[in-house]
């Protein structure tokens, strides 16, 4: 497996040097869209709105338009330098029971490996500090370019960082008995 993120878990005097890795594949059909008369593919193109060209993927920038209009383009440069503190690290803000977490808010697991030998006995004491008292470690991570609340817990021996969803971005199930099919 291919590591996605190097860094550190970091808490009190604690730096230990760790890799994350995917902990789940998505399995899909492998089906494309296409045309229903004579099944030829079916493509999306990056096609720019104002000049009706399309685009190459070298020229496609991230951009935020503000209320009164304006657009502000931001590359993949002015993102690399953004001021996320956690940027390279997995900051333990605390240790809760794992039962105080509630399982909705879970997002995406990911795999945490120790990046280095020297980094083998602190690892496994802290996954055995976690299973023994039935903790897990909150922390906040940034893959790409988002900050992530995340926990860290015990599995198989292993830890686990799971990322966690923030509360606003839980819906409310409202009355589903109204409900439409």
């Amino acid at each position: 497996m291919r590591a996605l993120w190097s860094g550190y878990i970091s808490f009190g005097l604690v730096t230990l040097p760790v890799q994350l890795f995917a902990a789940t594949k998505a399995h899909s059909a492998g089906m494309h869209q296409v045309h229903a008369s004579d099944g030829a593919r079916i493509r999306h193109r990056l096609v720019c709105e104002r000049e009706g060209q399309e685009v190459p993927r070298s020229e496609i920038a991230h951009g935020w338009e503000g209320p009164d209009g304006r657009k502000v383009v931001l590359l993949d440069g002015d993102l690399a330098v953004l001021p996320l503190p956690t940027r390279k690290t997995v900051d333990v803000l605390g240790f809760i029971q794992e039962r105080e977490v509630d399982p909705v808010l879970y997002s995406k697991p990911y795999w945490v490996g120790a990046a280095s030998e020297a980094g083998q006995r602190p690892y496994a004491l802290l996954v055995e500090a976690l299973e023994r008292h039935g903790t897990v470690a909150v922390a906040k991570v940034t893959l790409r370019t988002r900050e992530r609340l995340a926990v860290l817990r015990p599995r198989h021996g292993m830890l686990v960082l799971n990322t966690l969803l923030w509360s606003e971005e839980i819906r409310e199930p409202g009355d589903l008995s109204s409900a439409s099919p």
